[in-house]
């Protein structure tokens, strides 16, 4: 994983009105906490963090204020229409230190013919892996699973250093049997009869 450098500045004013000059002045604020020491309030560039924020779980090396801490997003808040960053969570982490991250589920291959459907139970899969080493996801085959079939979180394969953080038997996928539609002459007349 690619680190990314942000420059961090630190803020003083805090409430509504102080997030708001912020933003208007096309900064986020944002929050540092870990390792037991006091919450650091900082402002970043929103475009360099949008940008950062499209890889998932980037390790982000905050300069200037942050002194060169090494922080993951923990909690991001967007705008709900514009969906604009509104406030971002950040934990500070070290070199070899395991952090809970949940990884994308990347899907490969074609299901066994049929028209069945794949659901995804989970679309994100808990983990715990060392902070500078963070997979971008994980990868599940389902070549040729029929209906009726699931893949287990046990049965996804992890890069070396990366562990589950949820029970092996979880299911993260499953495959359903296609619903057959009834044409709609029947169902008119169905109505039909009804009525």
């Amino acid at each position: 994983m690619a680190e990314v450098k942000l420059t961090a500045e630190a803020r003083n004013d805090f409430g509504k009105g102080a997030a708001r000059r912020l933003r208007r002045e096309a900064k986020v604020p944002a929050v540092v906490y870990g390792h037991g020491a006091e919450p650091k309030h900082i402002a970043i560039d929103s475009h360099a963090l949008m940008m950062a924020l499209k890889t998932p779980n980037p390790l982000i090396r905050l300069e200037g204020e942050g002194g060169g801490e090494l922080v993951i997003p923990k909690a991001v808040q967007r705008e709900a229409i514009r969906r604009f960053l509104v406030h971002v969570d950040f934990l500070a982490v070290k070199k070899g230190e395991k952090v809970a991250v949940e990884l994308p589920i990347q899907t490969e291959g074609e299901l066994a013919p049929g028209g069945n459907l794949l659901e995804h139970v989970l679309n994100t899969l808990p983990v715990e892996a060392e902070a500078t080493h963070i997979p971008e996801s994980v990868s599940v085959s389902v070549a040729g699973l029929e209906a009726g079939h699931s893949v287990l979180a046990k049965d996804i394969a992890l890069p070396a250093g990366v562990s589950l953080a949820v029970e092996d038997d979880t299911v993260v996928l499953q495959v359903v049997a296609a619903q057959a539609e009834a044409p709609a002459e029947e169902a008119a007349e169905g109505e039909g009869a009804e009525a």
